[in-house]
């Protein structure tokens, strides 16, 4: 049975209702000004681990608006399927316009809940979104349960804030403007899940063998540091923690976290990134 066939059978899947966070404004400007500073270089990366594999059916979770996705169809052979999920719709809406090829499919889907049948892809994959799964675990199970017999389950992660030249100083950056409350995003989240040991043994513990866990360490640029500034204080969640502490000074803002990502990195600003790339075999 196609991948095709089997979406349709799981199209009426009821899915969570709880508000995503990544809302329509934040997802068009992550789109435009996050993906190209963070996404587009590790997708490039996981891509070609991808296409090692020749998968003929792939499912991305928590594909956000589709950098791996654009990279993967890039990569993959064109009769290649590939399917991109995410709990937001915002995000798939400023996704999907940009991929319209034959064989790849958008569809609103939860990571711990799939809407698809048992051993329907032999890869799984997502990029930099297991960190926001309330159960990482049951994310795992779900990707094993999807996943045929020697298929490969593939993922990243954000090493932590102290690795990540950007993000680090924009979260410093931010403390030193609220030091009574400050915004708490990044180190709670995206840059939160980050130990090795820990890792391999919640993949393993879902079913997964041969389970490694690699540091990859890549370069970020930007044309302009407003532009980094701009990316994580609106095109992400840290847009509401702003919002709700200063809803007035946003411009403000913006503007002095990109004098001092300026100061540290240069007007055309250059960092280092660091990131772990999990990988997993089923059974």
């Amino acid at each position: 049975m196609t991948v095709s066939a089997n979406m349709e059978a799981g199209a009426g899947a009821a899915f969570p209702t709880s508000p995503p966070a990544f809302g329509a404004g934040v997802a068009d400007l992550y789109q435009t000004l996050l993906v190209p500073i963070l996404f587009e270089p590790y997708a490039s990366e996981m891509a070609s681990v991808a296409e090692l594999s020749k998968p003929v059916s792939v499912l991305e979770v928590a594909a956000g608006t589709g950098a791996l996705t654009r990279a993967l169809r890039a990569r993959l052979d064109p009769a290649a399927e590939i399917v991109a999920t995410d709990l937001s719709q915002a995000m798939i809406d400023v996704g999907a316009p940009s991929l319209t090829m034959s064989r790849t499919h958008w569809m609103h889907a939860d990571a711990q809940d799939l809407p698809f049948a048992h051993l329907m892809f032999d890869f799984v994959v997502c990029q930099f979104g297991v960190m926001f799964f309330p159960d990482k675990p049951k994310a795992y199970g779900e990707a094993k349960r999807v996943l045929r017999s020697g298929g490969r389950f593939l993922f990243s992660t954000w090493d932590s804030l102290a690795a990540n030249d950007f993000a680090r100083c924009v979260d410093e950056c931010l403390a030193g403007i609220f030091p009574s409350d400050p915004p708490d995003f990044l180190r709670r989240l995206p840059y939160s899940y980050f130990d090795p040991g820990s890792i391999k043994a919640e993949v393993s513990s879902a079913g997964f063998e041969a389970v490694s866990c690699e540091r990859l360490e890549l370069t970020s640029a930007a044309a302009t540091a407003q532009d980094v500034a701009s990316a994580f204080c609106r095109g992400t969640p840290l847009s509401g923690e702003i919002e709700l502490r200063a809803p007035e000074r946003m411009s403000e803002i913006v503007d002095e976290v990109a004098e001092r990502v300026a100061s540290r990195h240069g007007a055309r600003p250059c960092g280092s990134m660091s990131a772990l790339i999990v990988a997993g075999r089923a059974p």
